[in-house]
């Protein structure tokens, strides 16, 4: 009986066991096919999130180039330093020493690296745009979850180049400045999210399926800019704004005929593959900055007053002497004395007094208007952020004296390119053109998406009155004009000068010593392929439009025609060679007469219109250039070093702003205590 009871007390032991174990199979079956059939996508989404994030991958930003085709902006695959700290902490990471070996690596303090890796994240960016040796370096560290995944970069090969034209870019590639911001649109391509794997060493990994769908690549500028007239523009804007102590400058060049922009340059400036510079570095003087364009407008003045047929080409005006009473207390004046002057004689020799005869004979309303036909007032229309559209006042605004002043610049205020437009519109015939700075886009295969095409925003004169004005400007780069520092030789020039007072910034009229100096001009006059504007914004040494600015002007023009491959003109090299010889022919004259003067021991006499030519010998060039700028004189240098001759000599009287040409030498030796500057 007892083992009858023992046999069945121990099958309902094993029934038991056997119903236990049964049972666990069924849940351990059902909770198979709940993850792996019921709730399969439940399960399959919280994996990919532990094992899949969606990463944002930029496509290939499209490449700036200039019109021959050489890059100005390009982007580079570079590596950046990522890591998931959960990862790193799970498998025993320590973040404090392994900040410390980070951050001898990477440029990142050691408490912020220690900070990320201590972080409940799982990525973070450790430092990105690293050098290929640090990415290398980082790798062979072994740190688990820790490693780099390659981004792109945007480089700027020519560093400061063009750089107010080209902006920058930020780190994530999304343009800040200049076209880089126009066309982020078009630059920047199609941004996708894709998805990024985890290998079992934290890294993270993508398939050739998600490579595929990485996003559309951004199309490629092409600009009307070259390069190399871009960087004679630059050089010599820096050259000129350093030799005469200026606050800054710009220039701009362009194609008269199309409107394209050959080269736009301001001083100072930035590198944007740096760009931390100061605000004021990064500004794009050249519209941005407004000024008092000075005797630069006469030229449209007396456009104006000719296309209205207001004045007579060879209408004589009174100039009283250089000095002109306007209403009850104000008078305007000229730099020097002058009688009688024809159109073309008030644009040589820049008189106020004449200028503002012939802009009274258009009247308030015709003389606003004739401005705005040529563009003050308002923006060119550049495809470039933060243009001002300068300063011009609705003439039912003026006072007496604003309908005189503005007629030769004062009173009203323009921007460098605007400026270049207008003068651009007198080069080819009468047609104010629409600035351009883009001729196409293109997509990864080179083929055109979009092309831009020279546009005439209107006409503004006749070809007829185009001609006459631009044959007057040729004047002022000639004898007894006041840019000849301005001339080329070679060619004919046709331009104009400016030198305008700054406003004062306490609101009282205009400041005594805070000049703007400018020259705007084309070459060769006949067959105009060039305009050039330059502006200099308080220049030291000197002052005058055509001492300052003609210079800086001449030598772009004289390195932009030499690239072009412009050939001189027998009319132009015909009419510099007649203006050089009676220069030198009326200055030896002149100081023949005066140095027997000074040895039979008689003071030089000297007109009120006339300099003595100060003794320059053993100076610097700087120091020659300020010596001769306080006698109201210009230079013109040849060689490198110390002055070893000069011509007209020391001593000689010569008149207001002629030239003085200096002989530099290396070996020269400097001046006595007491003969320097």
């Amino acid at each position: 009986m007892s083992q009858h009871i023992r046999g069945r007390g121990f099958r309902a032991r094993v029934s038991i066991v056997a119903f236990m174990i049964g049972l666990g199979a069924f849940f351990v079956m059902r909770r198979a096919y709940e993850v792996q059939v019921a709730d399969h996508e439940k399960y399959k989404t919280l994996a990919d999130e532990q094992s899949l994030r969606k990463l944002r991958i930029a496509p290939l930003r499209g490449s700036i180039v200039d019109r021959n085709g050489t890059e100005l902006a390009v982007s580079v695959p570079v590596d950046s330093i990522y890591a998931d700290p959960r990862y790193f902490q799970r498998e025993g990471g320590d973040p404090k020493m392994a900040a410390r070996r980070l951050a001898q690596i990477l440029s990142v303090s050691e408490e912020i690296l220690e900070r990320r890796l201590a972080s409940e994240k799982r990525f973070v960016w450790l430092e990105r745009r690293v050098l290929p040796e640090q990415a290398k370096r980082v790798k062979e560290l072994g740190l688990p979850g820790v490693s780099s995944v390659e981004e792109m970069r945007r480089y700027y090969p020519n560093r400061t180049l063009a750089a107010h034209i080209l902006g920058y870019a930020n780190i994530d590639g999304v343009g800040i400045e200049g076209l880089e911001l126009t066309f982020e649109d078009q630059l920047r391509g199609m941004v996708r999210q894709v998805p990024a794997m985890r290998d079992a060493r934290g890294r993270i990994v993508y398939s050739d399926l998600f490579v595929e769908g990485a996003g559309q690549a951004g199309l490629d500028l092409e600009l009307t800019i070259d390069k190399t007239i871009q960087d004679i523009a630059e050089t010599e804007l820096a050259l000129g704004v350093q030799t005469f102590e200026a606050k800054s400058g710009s220039v701009v060049v362009l194609d008269p005929q199309t409107g394209e922009i050959l080269a736009m340059a301001n001083v100072p400036t930035f590198n944007p593959n740096a760009p931390s510079s100061s605000v004021a570095a990064r500004r794009n003087r050249a519209i941005t900055d407004r000024f008092e364009p000075g005797s630069t407008v006469k030229t449209f003045t007396i456009a104006a007053a000719l296309e209205q047929g207001t004045i007579d080409p060879e209408q004589l005006f009174d100039c009283e002497n250089g000095q002109m009473r306007v209403g009850e207390d104000d008078v305007i004046r000229d730099t020097q004395p002058h009688s009688l002057l024809t159109p073309g004689r008030i644009l040589a020799y820049s008189s106020n007094i004449g200028t503002a005869k012939i802009g009274a004979t258009l009247g308030r309303e015709g003389l606003y208007r004739a401005f705005r036909r040529f563009g003050f007032g308002s923006v060119t229309g550049v495809p470039l952020p933060g243009e001002t559209p300068g300063r011009l006042t609705h003439f039912g605004k003026w006072y007496e004296l604003d309908a005189v002043t503005i007629s030769f610049g004062q009173g009203f205020a323009t921007n460098t390119l605007q400026l270049a437009m207008a003068m651009g519109a007198i080069a080819n015939g009468g047609r104010l053109m629409e600035p351009m700075l883009v001729r196409s886009l293109r997509d990864e295969l080179g083929q055109v998406v979009e092309e831009y095409l020279p546009r005439v925003r209107r006409r503004v004169v006749s070809e007829e009155t185009a001609a006459l004005v631009s044959e007057m400007l040729t004047a002022v780069t000639g004898p007894r004009g006041t840019a000849e520092e301005a001339a080329v030789e070679g060619f004919l020039v046709a331009g104009k000068t400016g030198t305008a007072q700054k406003a004062d910034e306490r609101g009282l009229g205009y400041a005594k010593n805070r000049w703007v100096a400018s020259f705007v001009g084309f070459v060769p006059a006949d067959e105009p392929r060039l305009v050039i504007a330059v502006v200099v914004d308080e220049p030291v040494v000197a002052y005058y439009g055509g001492v300052v600015a003609g210079p800086i002007f001449r030598r772009i023009a004289e390195g932009a025609l030499r690239h072009l491959g412009v050939l001189s003109s027998d009319a132009g090299s015909g009419l510099e060679r007649l203006a050089r010889a009676k220069r030198q022919e009326k200055d030896t004259t002149k100081a023949t007469r005066t140095e027997a003067q000074v040895e039979e021991g008689e003071p030089p006499v000297v007109g009120e219109n006339e300099a003595v030519v100060p003794s320059l010998r053993g100076l610097s060039a700087r120091a020659a250039m300020r010596r001769l700028a306080e006698a109201g004189l210009t230079v013109r240098f040849d060689g490198f070093g110390l002055v070893e001759s000069q011509a007209p000599s020391a001593g000689a009287v010569v008149r207001k702003s002629s030239v003085v040409h200096v002989k530099l030498g290396r070996e020269s030796k400097p001046a006595r205590a007491g003969g320097g500057a």
